[in-house]
């Protein structure tokens, strides 16, 4: 199976399940910018304790591995949690929403689009940058900043550089967010 039959599935699960999406991480990058090969699928969800065992029955255990205890704790906690394809291996970090500002911005702003000939919902090319950077930040990851930097490459004057200024403040990135524009002009 490949990463857009994977994705395809999963999708179908999330909203069969009528879970809110936005896949982001790598895969937006790649779609934003500068293809690169990835091991998973990040995406954001809108998911509660009670919207778990409704996933779950979209998430059939002879073709997913998915833990109910990991998935209710990372709800509790506002953490991440995994699903992962039986057959291929292929994973997705299904990630909970943020509560702050930020995350329910980039959320608002997320649109359909197809990705890998898959309609799916997904993080904006703005949102996209701030969160590698966001990451980049907290990990010390160079690849983070060179998936931000191919975005801002390949979009360039298509992006929307007040947007980007205002949450690059909010978020403590707004020096590493000044070099990636600077390096693009």
């Amino acid at each position: 199976m490949s990463l857009p039959d994977f994705l395809a599935r999963l999708t179908q699960a999330l909203d069969a399940a009528e879970v809110p999406y936005m896949v982001c991480g790598s895969v937006a990058s790649f779609h934003h910018g500068v293809p690169r090969t990835t091991q998973d699928v990040d995406l954001v969800v809108k998911l509660t304790g009670y919207d778990v065992p409704r996933l779950l029955q979209h998430l059939p255990e002879d073709d997913f591995y998915v833990s109910e205890s990991a998935a209710l704790d990372a709800v509790r906690r506002g953490r991440q949690f995994n699903v992962i394809d039986m057959q291929t291996g292929w994973k997705a970090d299904l990630i909970l929403q943020k509560r702050r500002a930020f995350s329910r911005e980039e959320f608002t702003r997320r649109h359909q689009v197809e990705l890998l000939g898959v309609a799916v919902w997904i993080a904006s090319a703005e949102d996209t940058i701030l969160s590698k950077l966001e990451w980049a930040a907290a990990s010390a990851s160079d690849r983070q900043v060179r998936d931000a930097k191919g975005v801002v490459d390949v979009r360039g004057t298509e992006l929307d550089t007040e947007y980007l200024r205002k949450w690059a403040a909010d978020l403590g990135v707004s020096t590493a967010l000044e070099s990636l524009l600077d390096d693009s002009t």
